[in-house]
């Protein structure tokens, strides 16, 4: 024992295996003897006093993976410890984020947690009506689109999942195919968007964002059932996720819906019912400078069009218009019948993203999108054999291959980071049936750079985008083929700022411009489309929209107050808008209110309030305020088929816990809109329909049925009082009234 040294040492660093940076606060220690120390701030370590021998050498930092490695003591030893950077799966405590690729000074509206799920079975449309600002154009009492500070359909941009979706949302009445059951959460972005989103994002975008994939091992799910009593509609919806050991997780997903005849409030709509089925499942793979995700998606409906909307001669047209009833009554039924529409699409996606030594990130996201969409016409044909196929009338599938490449850098200095992109579409669209548009070719590429820079309480940012996009349409013309090419190419451009006085208060300035090409039905639109129960007719000299706009907006957060006010000011060149024509035009499937695509220079400003406010302390109450003046800037005069004025109010009393149940609250809510009476002179096929109130009640509580599980329910009874009303923005406000009193029940159980 006497010859055994105890003076040795062994040192070194601990670095990142990778990056071969140092790691500063690791532990080191001798496993045997349990003795060690940590690294300074330069990585280093030295355990001194060892005795010869052998011995087993640990390494150890939160977010990297442990390191053993054996060494043979006999004096000083260098040894310098490479670690592998681990994710960290916290057993209680779940974190994750989702980022937001919105500039510094635009206006964002969220749609999340409670709020969300007080909208569960309802369109995107209609659940995004309760955020200020936001509003639906029907066709019917079964499509909604939503509209963004009066502009809808090509100038709203959605992006579902991060990928375009591209549909025929080109007609008033092609609603959305996406199931909001998929998103976790639903942004609004008001405002010009055109540098990080590319074209048609003139009026704003809309961003439907799944949930983050699990990291936590294990399988859970969520069930959701709604019931509603107009209609006598019933949804129900399953999703289940989980997380497996090395980085993998999944999720899939499914919505079933059922409905009938709608009601006003003295009689059904005929028609009017909705079957829909939809199915998502996602994977995804992850480690801690990779991550790559694959989605696939299938919206499927069918929806029936009010019958009440197809007329056989001009006479009764007339007389529908002026009565105000429908020619068709009928009763209750689920049957969907003609005329009807028949929905496919489907949305492949696979995204991927690297984190480069150097920093920063970059991403690849390829999609593949099939909107497969069918229209079938009130009357069958004439022809025996041809009726007994039962083929559409108008059949469009199209075709569509994006890929979008964007390289983030990490920030400079901690205060400069910025995004470079490239993104690149390719579509092609075919047609069946009688001819209403062509089929066409596009081929679509742009590239932008976005800069942002943090100083103090000051968030600044700047963009630059160009686009270019070339549309080939083939025609015939007097049975001749004709293939014309359009070209169309634009820069847009953002800068913004907010500023941060406090915790409490943020200002907001934008200013952005974006564009906008003509659609294939703006420039070539021919013929009666059945779904909007309308003559339509392009124009092939139609040139691009270009929109310039101004936003300021001011919040304030406090413990008490909650306030937001919004001023926007949106010019657009070369407006395109459906104008009505005079007369309504006859048929040979019946008469049809006329309209024609044109263009003229258009004002849009207006201004956005939200106030909610802790009156008590278990009462609350929220007040909406939406005010849009719209105006043709080359005629002077105001436009056709603009949102009016609407405020709304509520009071929400919080009753907490009551016996076994929790989170217990019921809530009162007054929506009024105001007669549009900015409207042109003998412009239109009936006068605009007066002002309106409805009220609506909403009831909710959590019901526990097992330790840390519970069962959440919802009531909610909108147009308390049965009132009969028609809103400006419905397309079939000429035939028949809205529906009237409608009770859903809701319920969800997490497991």
């Amino acid at each position: 024992m006497a010859q055994l040294r105890c003076d040795c040492t062994v040192r070194g660093l601990v670095l990142d295996k990778e990056t071969r940076q140092p790691l500063s606060g690791a532990a080191v220690f001798i496993k045997e003897l349990n003795k060690g120390t940590t690294t300074d701030t330069l990585g280093v370590y030295r355990i001194d006093n060892l005795c010869q021998g052998r011995y087993t050498l640990i390494s150890r930092i939160l977010g990297y993976r442990e390191s053993a490695q054996t060494i043979v003591l006999e004096h000083t030893s260098e040894q310098n410890l490479l670690l592998d950077e681990a994710d960290v799966h916290l057993q209680d405590i779940n974190v994750t984020a989702q980022r937001t690729d919105v500039t510094a000074g635009q206006t964002v509206s969220t749609l999340e947690g409670k709020s969300l799920d007080q909208t569960r079975g309802r369109s995107l449309g209609e659940a995004l009506q309760g955020l200020t600002g936001i509003t639906t154009l029907q066709t019917g009492s079964s499509i909604a689109k939503p509209v963004i500070h009066g502009m809808h359909s090509n100038r709203v941009l959605i992006l579902n999942n991060g990928v375009r979706q591209e549909g025929q949302q080109w007609g008033s009445e092609h609603a959305p195919e996406i199931d909001p059951f998929v998103a976790g959460r639903i942004k609004v972005v008001k405002g010009a968007a055109g540098v990080q989103y590319g074209p048609d994002a003139i009026g704003g975008v809309i961003l439907v964002e799944p949930a983050p994939l699990p990291v936590t091992p294990g399988i859970r799910g969520e069930l959701n059932g709604v019931g509603f009593s107009n209609g006598r509609q019933g949804v129900a919806s399953l999703q289940t996720e989980g997380a497996a050991g090395k980085g993998f997780s999944w999720r899939v997903q499914g919505t079933i819906k059922r409905g009938g005849s709608l009601r006003t409030p003295n009689y059904f709509l005929d028609n009017t019912g909705i079957a829909e089925r939809n199915f998502s499942a996602s994977a995804g793979y992850r480690t801690s400078r990779f991550r790559s995700e694959l989605f696939y998606s299938r919206f499927t409906t069918r929806l029936g069009i009010f019958s009440g909307s197809h007329i056989g001669s001009l006479t009764d047209l007339q007389k529908v218009l002026e009565n105000g009833e429908p020619l068709v009554k009928t009763g209750f039924s689920y049957r969907i019948d003609r005329p009807y529409q028949q929905i496919r699409h489907d949305l492949l996606k696979w995204r991927t993203a690297w984190k480069p030594k150097a920093g920063g990130e970059l991403s690849l996201t390829l999609a593949r999108q099939f909107d497969d969409r069918s229209e079938y016409d009130l009357h069958r044909p004439k022809n025996d054999s041809l009726a007994a196929l039962n083929r559409p009338e108008l059949r469009f599938q199209l075709t569509t291959f994006t890929g979008d490449a964007v390289f983030e850098h990490k920030p400079v200095d901690g205060r400069l980071q910025g995004r470079i992109g490239l993104s690149g579409l390719y579509q092609f669209n075919i047609m069946n049936g009688r001819p209403l548009i062509p089929n066409f070719r596009t081929y679509h590429a742009g590239i932008f750079w976005i800069e942002k820079l943090k100083v103090n309480r000051w968030e600044y940012e700047a963009g630059l985008r160009y686009d270019y996009r070339r549309m080939q349409v083939f025609r015939y013309e007097r049975q001749t083929l004709e293939t014309p090419v359009f070209v169309f190419g634009n820069l847009s451009g953002t800068v913004g700022a907010a500023y941060s006085p406090s915790e409490q208060w943020t200002t907001r300035f934008h200013a952005g411009t974006s564009w906008r090409a003509p659609n294939v039905s703006e420039l070539f639109s021919d013929g009666v489309h059945h779904g909007a129960a309308a003559y339509e007719r392009g124009d092939r000299t139609l040139r691009p929209e270009v929109a310039y706009n101004l936003n300021l907006s001011a919040e304030y957060t406090g413990k008490r107050l909650q306030a937001e006010v919004s001023l926007f000011y949106n010019t657009i060149r070369n407006y395109i808008y459906l104008k009505p024509q005079p007369e309504p035009i006859l048929t040979i499937r019946g008469a049809f209110p006329a309209f024609r695509y044109t263009q003229t220079n258009a004002l849009y400003t207006g201004l956005d309030a939200s106030l909610t406010a802790q009156l008590w302390p278990r009462l609350s109450g929220t007040s909406k305020l939406s005010l849009l003046y719209v105006q043709d800037r080359i005629n002077r005069q105001p436009l056709v088929m603009t949102p009016p004025n609407r405020w709304e109010n509520g009071l929400r009393y919080e009753i907490g816990k009551w016996g076994r149940l929790r989170e217990t609250f019921v809530g009162v809510e007054n929506r009024w809109v105001a007669r549009q009476n900015r409207v042109p002179e003998n412009s239109d096929f009936a006068p605009p329909p007066p002002a309106y109130a409805l009220w609506s009640l909403s009831a909710g509580l959590s019901l526990p049925v097992r330790p840390e599980r519970a069962v959440e329910l919802g009531l909610t009874v909108t147009n308390l009082f049965n009132t009969r009303y028609r809103d400006y923005l419905n397309r079939f406000r000429y035939y028949a009234d809205d529906p009237g009193r409608n009770i859903s029940v809701r319920a969800k159980w997490r497991f």
